[in-house]
């Protein structure tokens, strides 16, 4: 058997495989079910994430990944193994070559536990790629010119933004400000103002429903049910979308100011290349109804939402497989 070169996009919120000649096989949510009592796993992936807040008390739906790192090692190699399988068959002769994409900016110890969580599902060779780099790659930037291009990657646990020439990143910047930040954000607003507490899948439904970061880009309704705290009792409110872009206001704006830090440090020639190429947006968060114009009102500069945000980084890792001579070694 010849073994399939793959790509991982290992996510905070979804795991995205591609497989070289055949496009993106699986896209399913980073989501482990265990039995704490017997340590068995239960389910992975979208079975999984079905259980989120609502499993028994020996059983535990959990992200074994935190803020775009491995906050659950053993939990991480279970589903690794079960994704690399479904996509790979059972054939033992049959040992892929794996990229994996994580965020910038984290430690060598954090990019070795996922390397080797990779190498224990029998890989023959792993190699780990920066996420705003393969986004980029992704989303058709064409990073092997002397040419500055800047990529902002919303994930679900961390924001990388990175100025790319020649191959390589020159600056770059990662903020634990992300998808599941503002999830937390719009949960504490609607406790603080209405006492009601709300799952994590609700507030996800939130943002994704009638969402904002900039002011009047959207006017929606929505009803939002829950437990009041006061009463103990089954509630239901209306939220509007000016209410969730105030509650979105201060982690929208803590993404803003750290892309200002990032271009403060570009070199000049790259500065002006980017004005001209303005700033590519990738990664689930881009989809946050006017976080470009927010952007683009605070920097002055151009702002694109790529073809396909969600998934940049796996189509990235296919593109950078052909072209091995574009990986870090």
């Amino acid at each position: 058997m010849f073994s399939k070169d793959i790509g991982i996009d290992l996510g905070t919120a979804n795991v995205l495989v591609y497989v070289k000649g055949e496009g993106i096989v699986l896209n399913e949510p980073s989501v482990v079910a265990i039995d704490f009592d017997t340590k068995k796993t239960l389910a992975i992936g979208s079975k999984a994430h079905d259980m989120l807040g609502r499993t028994p008390g020996d059983v535990k739906a959990i992200r074994p990944l935190k803020d775009g790192v491995i906050a659950d090692f053993d939990a991480t190699e279970v589903m690794l193994n079960h994704f690399i399988k479904e996509v790979n068959g059972k054939s033992f002769f049959n040992r892929p070559r794996i990229l994996i994409c994580c965020p910038s900016n984290i430690t060598q110890v954090e990019k070795n536990a996922i390397k080797e969580a990779a190498e224990r599902t029998g890989a023959k060779k792993v190699f780990i790629e920066e996420e705003p780099k393969v986004a980029a790659v992704g989303a058709g930037i064409d990073i092997s010119v002397p040419s500055g291009s800047m990529v902002i990657d919303i994930g679900g646990g961390t924001t990388d933004i990175a100025i790319l020439s020649l191959g390589g990143i020159v600056t770059s910047a990662s903020l634990k400000v992300a998808g599941d930040t503002f999830d937390n954000d719009i949960k504490k607003y609607i406790k603080d103002k209405y006492k009601l507490l709300i799952g994590d899948r609700t507030s996800e439904e939130i943002k994704l429903k009638i969402g904002c970061v900039y002011p009047k880009s959207r006017k929606e309704k929505m009803e939002v049910k829950g437990r009041n705290l006061v009463t103990g009792l089954p509630h239901t409110i209306i939220l509007t979308s000016e209410e969730i872009e105030e509650a979105l206001k201060k982690s929208a704006n803590m993404i803003v100011n750290k892309v200002k830090n990032v271009l403060e440090q570009t070199p000049p020639e790259l500065a002006s290349d980017i004005i001209n190429k303005g700033i590519m947006l990738t990664g689930g968060g881009a989809l946050t109804v006017g976080l470009d114009k927010l952007l683009e009102s605070e920097l002055k500069v151009p702002v694109k939402i790529a073809e396909s945000p969600l998934t940049c980084v796996a189509e990235g890792t296919g593109i950078l497989l052909d072209n091995i001579n574009l990986i870090d070694r």
